[in-house]
């Protein structure tokens, strides 16, 4: 159902080519946002942005950046700010993910996935929250994951960065409080994205009786949990970690 929940604030999107990306940047659109989806394979999402504009009648826009290029975020974030003058809301997003027990563990991709999910990260909050300084304002959504509270067998390494996207997340938020800017972090559970639904089917047994709710999330319900957090209905929530998981036991 259309809403004006995000009327016209200006939203930076990461990682939106498939899955849990695209589906917060079709519900920030929905919600009447301004979006900026961001993709390194921008061709990927050249049609459905346009698709998605004229169905919910707002901005929907491509914008293709590696985000562990420094130098291209920053030129992206400052074309965005030229165009809209501000950024109200940054949804990092953009991760990578593996599946590997301790003894098996590739320190190359390690160091890769902490680039992605952990550095880049820190330098996109750097960059954008100098602009929500300046305007007095704005939301900041982390992408973090259940295994960083918990752990997981098999997944030390992605558990070990999405930990650090949590103390990320609460550092950035004490930091940023004294100038209005929220910083928050989503932590799913299983989703039914399909690279997840390939990996279980693939390596792992059924996973579902593990979860409260007997099945895996949505991806839409993970951005409907986003799109609250950019909202200002949680105007006083910062430095929270909030699970959608349907209470799933590790």
């Amino acid at each position: 159902m259309q809403t004006s929940l995000l009327q016209n604030k200006v939203c930076l999107i990461t990682g939106t080519a498939r899955g849990i990306g695209r589906a917060i940047a079709e519900r920030f659109a929905e919600d009447g946002a301004r979006v900026y989806a961001n993709d390194i394979q921008v061709e990927e999402i050249n049609q459905w942005t346009e698709d998605c504009s004229k169905k919910f009648e707002t901005l929907i826009k491509p914008i293709g950046f590696d985000i562990v290029d420094f130098p291209a975020v920053k030129e992206a974030i400052m074309h965005i700010k030229k165009e809209e003058g501000r950024i109200d809301v940054l949804v990092n997003n953009a991760g990578i993910v593996t599946y590997e027990l301790l003894g098996m563990i590739d320190f190359n991709s390690l160091r890769k996935m902490f680039e992605v999910n952990v550095i880049a990260m820190i330098n996109l909050i750097q960059i954008t929250s100098r602009i929500m300084i300046r305007q007095n304002g704005g939301s900041i959504i982390n992408m973090a994951s259940i295994v960083g509270l918990k752990g997981a067998k098999g997944q030390l390494s992605y558990s070990a960065t999405k930990g650090a996207v949590i103390s990320i997340t609460k550092s950035a938020a004490k930091e940023l409080a004294e100038y209005q800017i929220r910083v928050n972090a989503i932590a799913p559970g299983m989703v039914a994205t399909e690279r997840l639904l390939n990996i279980m089917k693939n390596k792992f047994e059924d996973r579902t009786k593990d979860i409260g709710y007997k099945r895996l999330a949505t991806p839409e319900e993970i951005a409907d949990a986003c799109s609250f957090l950019a909202s200002d209905r949680s105007r006083y929530i910062t430095g929270q970690i909030i699970g959608v998981d349907g209470g799933f036991i590790l």
